[in-house]
């Protein structure tokens, strides 16, 4: 029994030494990562690591949208998103993701799996009732993945701008920029419609837009300029006709001129 013992306590110091090994293996820098879907609430969650002598040392946990509107952070605390009224805790969402945040920071446990249910709710972290799974598996992707490359922005964060009136189809341009490191690494273009209701991107996804070009509905074709920032890193760098299009972005036949200044003007608060 003595020896089973001793030879159990020696495994588990060694799976823990390992563990740290493991963790340690993180260079310093940032680290993000973001789901390739929006969920059927309209949100696309993100997440941002910062590593410091090989440890994590901040979790920043947001969210985009296709609802044409700021990150989800930053919708929660203006009192919007109204997580308050539906939670027993009495905590609105940017609140309990702060808290799902720092057990991650204090644990550096990106192994997490203490679930309660097929939804990614956890008993484990006190104060939060919103599922955590989604926050658990990007960290645990990002962390996986090569740091983020410097850039040359100044401030990192979620950056959004709309333009100051509808056009004459009716649509409000929207975007959110994600910015990491001083570095674009996610685009969200969209617009709100005068009516209400569906934004520009769902209407596209659900076939009430009716485009029907030849490089695809603008939900395709969108993603293609989207890209093509993140990869620029400046929308001055993207070459655009007289009549607002651009011969610099393949598959796109759509007008970008409109989501090019959107995007400056929202990249004037990381500069």
């Amino acid at each position: 029994m003595r020896k089973y013992i001793a030879t159990l306590m020696a495994l588990l110091a060694l799976f823990a030494v390992v563990s740290v090994g493991a963790q340690a293996k993180l260079k310093d820098g940032f680290y993000f990562a973001e789901e390739a879907e929006f969920q059927s609430s309209g949100w696309k969650y993100q997440v941002v690591l910062q590593v410091k002598g090989g440890k994590i040392v901040s979790a920043n946990w947001n969210g985009i949208n296709s609802l044409g509107l700021e990150d989800k952070k930053t919708v929660a605390s203006s009192g919007r998103y109204g997580m308050v009224k539906a939670s027993k805790l009495g905590k609105e969402w940017h609140e309990q993701a702060a808290l799902v945040e720092k057990y991650l920071v204090d644990t550096q446990d990106l192994s997490f799996a203490k679930y309660t249910t097929p939804a990614g709710n956890t008993d484990a972290i006190s104060g939060v009732s919103i599922h955590v799974k989604e926050f658990f598996d990007l960290a645990k992707a990002a962390a996986a993945s090569a740091p983020v490359a410097k850039g040359s922005y100044k401030k990192d964060g979620w950056f959004y701008a709309k333009a100051a009136d509808f056009d004459k189809s009716g649509y409000m341009t929207t975007a959110l920029i994600t910015v990491v490191n001083g570095r674009i690494v996610s685009a969200n273009w969209n617009a709100l419609h005068k009516a209400g209701g569906d934004t520009k991107l769902i209407r596209a996804v659900k076939g009430t837009y009716k485009m029907n070009a030849k490089q695809g509905e603008w939900n395709v074709q969108a993603p293609r300029v989207e890209a093509a920032l993140i990869k620029a890193q400046d929308p001055a760098k993207i070459a655009l006709t007289a009549d607002g299009h651009t011969d610099a972005i393949s598959g796109v036949s759509i007008t970008v001129s409109d989501f090019i200044a959107i995007a400056a003007e929202a990249l004037k608060a990381a500069k």
